[in-house]
Formats: structure tokens, sequence, C-alpha cells
């Protein structure tokens, strides 16, 4: 069974910072047994970022599109990515952004101003946008404000199929060529491709948590790093990749 000591300490040696905003993407059961279930993971997390550091998780709503606006709550729609981000949604102390679709949960310094601005309609527009809710990654979204604020991104047991993040590299391509054609399609990055090309570069840090492989590396180094590969060399990431976008890329 593992402890919240050799978790803590794992996560360390894994490079987590006191003071670190640190995005969690997981699979709790990768993990293997633990001394505590969920609440000694989360208590794990607290302990390697501090008094001073920030937790953040999905608490995304992704049931059948058509039906997540119609039926969302703040208070009571349960995350849909994994039993640790449920629990994590729950626990006192937890704030949660209002977002029907991409809604992040905080717990930590500075968590409520971290998701209070979710509702404002500032900055980059994306697919999921829908009134009355605000952009989903513009310049007052959680996923953003960990972008632009030297946060960190832990895949606790996941592959890059669970790295949301791309999305938000997704957003910049398209808002800049939004700039040269108002009514250009958006495309999403394939996420395998990305993340075999980002792991090539070795600017991640690898090890485990309990039993679950893990890499934590700087978020805003991440993305920025995949919109200049994509926009740079389109066809392994966007499999959809039309001509007209072809050369819309081709004048950025």
């Amino acid at each position: 069974m593992w402890t919240r000591q050799q978790l803590a300490d794992h996560l360390r040696r894994l490079g987590v910072m006191p003071g670190d905003t640190l995005f969690t993407h997981s699979s709790f059961k990768s993990i293997g047994p633990v001394d505590g279930d969920a609440e000694t993971v989360v208590n794990a997390l607290e302990d390697a970022v501090g008094p001073e550091g920030l937790i953040l998780m999905p608490s995304f709503h992704l049931i059948e599109w058509d039906e997540r606006a119609k039926i969302w709550n703040h208070d009571s729609t349960p995350s849909t990515v994994g039993w640790l981000t449920e629990f994590f949604r729950l626990m006192p102390g937890t704030v949660r952004s209002d977002h029907y679709s991409h809604s992040v949960a905080a717990r930590g310094h500075g968590a409520a101003q971290m998701v209070e601005g979710h509702l404002r309609r500032q900055g980059l527009r994306s697919a999921w946008d829908r009134e009355p809710w605000g952009f989903t990654y513009g310049l007052h979204s959680p996923m953003y404000q960990a972008y632009a604020n030297n946060g960190v991104l832990l895949m606790l047991g996941v592959d890059y199929q669970s790295s949301t993040f791309l999305h938000l590299a997704e957003v910049m391509i398209w808002n800049r060529l939004l700039e040269l054609d108002d009514e250009v399609e958006f495309v999403g990055i394939d996420r395998p491709a990305a993340g075999l090309f980002w792991d090539g570069l070795g600017r991640l840090k690898s090890g485990k948590l309990g039993d679950a492989d893990c890499r934590l590396f700087s978020i805003a180094d991440y993305v920025d790093t995949i919109v200049v590969e994509v926009e740079k060399n389109p066809q392994p990431y966007l499999p959809k990749l039309s001509s007209r976008m072809k050369k819309l890329l081709g004048d950025l």
C-alpha cells in the first residue's frame, strides 16, 4: 500500500516543486493500492506543492455534445474524466470554474482567482464557446492562466490522448488563421503524433508515482513548441488538413 509520504517523495523526485501551479491529468487506478485512497493522493500533491502551491484538475463534463449545456449544474454535475478528478472536485475547499463542458477544479493558493474568470469572453475563441459561458480557452480561463503563469503539467498514468492542453495549441493556431480567413474550419491535432514529437525533444521529466508512469513538464514550453511545430510541419499532426488550410498555414 502506497502511503502519503511515499507518494509525496515520488512527486518531489519527479520534479514537483514548492509553489508550483500543478495541472494533473490522471488515472487513479494506475497508481496501485493506496493507503487512504484518493484523499491520500491529493494530500501528497498538496505536500509536494506546499502552502504556496496550487493544484488544478479537469472537471470536464464530456457527455454527448448536445446534452452538455442542457444539464450542466456548476455545483452538482460530476466530472467525467476520472475518479481522482471527481473526488478532488467534491473535497471541501476545492473550487470549480463555471463552464458547461471544460470546467476546471482548483485547490490551494489563489484557487478562487484561478477559476472565477471562466465566464468572461476575452481572448482566444474556440469550438467549444457557447453563451452565456465564457471563452473556453480565453484569457481568463483556468487552462490559459495555467499556461500563462508558468504552470506545470503532470500526466499521471495517462498517455497523450488525455493531454487536453493540446486544445490550447489548436485554438492558438485557429485564432491566427482566423485573422487571415474568418471562415476557416477548426481542426484538431493528432494527440499521439504530437506527443511522440514532444517526447522526442526530451524536455520533460519522467518517473513513477506509486506504480504509475508519469511525465512532468512546462505547460507553456509544451504548448508553444507544438504550435510552432504544427504550423511549420502540419501534415503529421492535422489528419483532416484541407488544401485551403495548408495554404493559410503557409501564409502565417
